[in-house]
């Protein structure tokens, strides 16, 4: 299946508002500059960790990696979707896990599409040699999954830690990879924020993109519902008390506000500086440049060129972007003169998962995390709550000859030793604004 050429770019931009409804604000990404946050794909259910808090279903390790032209069909629907230029998540399970030739051909396969691909991993199996080789083919950033529900050994909590995070950095480095790293926040290791933040700040030089997962009651976690003291407002506040500053969150928007938080910051002598402090500011830089695309992996000099050449149609803006670098620039003098003027980026990432039994019609219209199916995207929490009734389903598929072959995700012998219940499901209970996007799509 290839791009279907009469679904433009404006055309997937307006699906995208029309199911975002009263969310698509003024500072929303989201059927403005971009048509979804980031799509998972799924490529193995199998995992090296058995994570307290994990979302993969109880029948996950059993289940049949899906063929590498199923891999392909996803991917293409991704594109279909949402367009070039979409941030993928090479995911699981643990992605490595999968036969290592395949893994770099489906990294190659989504970058000849024109797809921004990130290896999502918890770095076990994530060799430097096999990083250099999925970097050779096209790899744009690797996340790696680091913190005390895998209950590693030897590691007794997020301090300790570490020194496997700079492990990982080190493993990266040079390979022209963004480095994230992902945290799943519970009540144990809220304790640690303020050094966990302080830990990337140090590290802004290695690391673009820190993400903290909160946790929540879905798949085969074991410790349940979280307590109060985690939740989107301590965890912000966690952040500021670790950089001695009060951040404007909330100024930049994708997708829906009680799901996701984004804080993009320059760091400079370790200290953190908001990017975006005006919020009528951005809307109006976001609503006049909207036309402009621009993906993650295009260079410095191709962003420049782009946004030069739209200034000279509305030079009103090259004195309104010259005042705001002045007044930051001014606001960072001390620490640029004290770095000699290096500043990295760094951005801070908030989700805010739903609970399986707790699934809010709203907020699932307005998802910028999807999962691709076979059957085309499903917002991320309602995959994990439904999640056997996706991985379970058989699929039909065509393989590399022509040949239409059909796979069985499970073994005769473990469906016969253990009770499958398997629904077809909707992507969720139509609300008014998923039945208005179903009738524009008609």
């Amino acid at each position: 299946m290839g791009c279907d050429p009469t679904s433009s770019r404006s055309q997937q931009l307006a699906k995208t508002r029309a199911r975002m409804g009263d969310n698509f604000t003024a500072t929303q990404l989201l059927g403005r500059t971009h048509t979804i946050g980031c799509v998972a794909i799924e490529i193995t259910q199998k995992c090296n960790l058995d994570c307290t808090l994990c979302y993969l279903s109880e029948h996950s390790q059993a289940v049949r990696d899906i063929p590498i032209e199923e891999v392909f069909n996803r991917l293409d629907l991704v594109l279909e979707h949402y367009g070039p230029g979409t941030s993928v998540q090479i995911t699981g399970g643990d992605p490595t896990l999968r036969k290592h030739s395949e893994l770099i051909e489906i990294v190659a396969y989504a970058n000849k599409l024109g797809l921004h691909t990130a290896l999502f991993t918890n770095g076990i199996a994530a060799s430097r040699d096999l990083l250099t080789k999925l970097a050779e083919v096209g790899l744009n950033d690797v996340a790696f999954h680091v913190d005390t529900t895998q209950e590693r050994k030897g590691f007794s909590n997020e301090a300790s830690l570490n020194a496997l995070r700079e492990e990982y950095i080190e493993r990266a480095k040079g390979l022209g990879l963004m480095v994230i790293f992902n945290t799943t926040v519970h009540t144990d290791n809220f304790h640690e924020m303020r050094m966990l933040v302080k830990f990337f700040v140090k590290n802004a030089d290695a690391v673009s993109f820190v993400s903290f997962q909160l946790q929540a009651e879905t798949g085969r976690g074991e410790w349940g519902a979280r307590s109060n003291i985690v939740d989107p407002l301590t965890v912000k506040a966690a952040v500021e008390n670790a950089i001695d500053k009060e951040l404007p969150w909330e100024k930049v928007r994708i997708g829906h506000s009680d799901c996701h938080s984004y804080m993009p910051t320059l760091v400079a002598d370790n200290q953190v500086f908001s990017v975006v402090d005006d919020e009528d500011f951005f809307a109006n830089f976001i609503e006049d440049f909207k036309h402009i695309q621009i993906t993650r992996q295009d260079g410095v000099a191709k962003i420049m060129w782009a946004y030069s050449k739209a200034l000279l149609l509305k030079p009103v803006w090259i004195a309104r972007l010259v005042k705001a670098a002045v007044v930051k620039l001014y606001e960072m003098r001390k620490s640029l003169f004290a770095s000699r003027g290096k500043a990295h980026k760094l951005s801070f990432f908030i989700q805010n998962f739903m609970d399986a039994e707790a699934l809010d019609h709203e907020r699932v219209d307005a998802c910028s995390f999807m999962v691709m199916t076979s059957d085309g995207p499903v917002s991320m929490c309602q995959h994990n709550a439904h999640r056997d009734d996706y991985i379970l389903k058989p699929i039909t598929y065509t393989d590399g000859c022509g040949k239409v072959k059909q796979y069985e995700p499970l073994g005769a012998r473990y469906k016969r030793d253990n009770v499958i219940p398997i629904r077809q499901v909707e992507n969720h209970p139509q609300s008014p604004i998923t039945r208005k996007v179903a009738e524009h799509e008609e």
